[in-house]
């Protein structure tokens, strides 16, 4: 089932053709993951509703600072806002602060589906600024136990611990870190899976997650990793990449996306992608 989870139970049901055209975007970047996300909350909200899709997640790199305007927006186009946050993990304590150690943090999904977990989402990202902010603001996992009630937790991309372990080839460290979310979130933990072009690395990844998905019974959910609204926005988010690490577009070593799908897909375009597994 493609899932919109926010606010009210979960009811887990069969895939049908009404749950399968209802699809969700539940990894979405707006402005607010600064120099890195292009679309405004507004025409997040908008561009949702003109594909007939019936919620959209924000789920901004380490903040909330889009989260009333996106509700607002949200109610405004008559769509379900569902309030996340991409947090940055550390790899350690959130108060170690050592260069060789702790400069680079995991990526982690969250996402509100209680009053209690959007609480607890705004605890974790402000513990995250005022005891964890090393480059980043970050949170650790005494943390995110402590605050997990009322979440719904994700594997994460490529860049969060699970994939970023596989891609290590740490499989025995990658399933030791499901357990232990699966230990905290229970039935609130979903692997997530992710297909972009250029990012070949991510089809190993994907059948590992889907081989553990199958032997441990935890539910799946497809993503898009959305940092613009549109497929035409690509080349004003490259520029945006382009003034975040101070480089030209002339550059050939310079940071960059993959491809040009990192937008807000259609409905139609995820069940292509993923008609192989419908119980995503």
């Amino acid at each position: 089932m493609f899932k919109s989870a926010a606010g009210t139970p979960r009811v887990r049901v069969a895939p049908s053709n009404e749950t399968m055209s209802n699809f969700v975007h539940l990894h979405v970047h707006s402005e607010y993951s600064l120099l890195d996300g292009l679309s405004s909350v507004k025409s997040i909200a908008e561009r949702a509703a003109e594909l007939g899709q019936p919620a959209i997640a924000l789920t901004d790199h380490g903040v909330l600072f889009g989260a009333i305007e996106f509700y607002q927006a949200c109610r405004r186009a008559n769509i379900k806002p569902i309030i996340g946050m991409e947090a940055y993990l550390a790899r350690r304590n959130r108060t170690d602060r050592d260069s060789h150690f702790d400069s680079d943090s995991y990526h982690l999904l969250l996402l509100a589906e209680t009053d209690e977990g959007y609480h607890n989402l705004m605890r974790l990202a402000s513990t995250a600024q005022l005891e964890g902010f090393y480059r980043h603001p970050r949170i650790d996992k005494a943390l995110l136990a402590q605050h997990s009630a009322g979440l719904i937790c994700t594997s994460g991309c490529l860049a969060s611990e699970i994939p970023d372990l596989l891609r290590a080839e740490r499989v025995t460290a990658a399933r030791a870190a499901l357990d232990w979310y699966r230990e905290v979130f229970a039935d609130r933990f979903y692997l997530e899976l992710q297909q972009h072009k250029g990012l070949r690395e991510l089809e190993p990844i994907n059948r590992q997650l889907l081989e553990w998905s199958k032997q441990l019974d935890v539910p799946l959910i497809a993503t898009c990793d959305a940092h613009y609204t549109r497929a035409q926005d690509a080349d004003a988010h490259d520029i945006l990449l382009c003034v975040q690490t101070g480089k030209t577009l002339g550059d050939p070593k310079r940071l960059r996306m993959t491809s040009r799908d990192y937008y807000l897909r259609s409905t139609p375009e995820m069940l292509a992608l993923w008609q192989e597994v419908p119980r995503a």
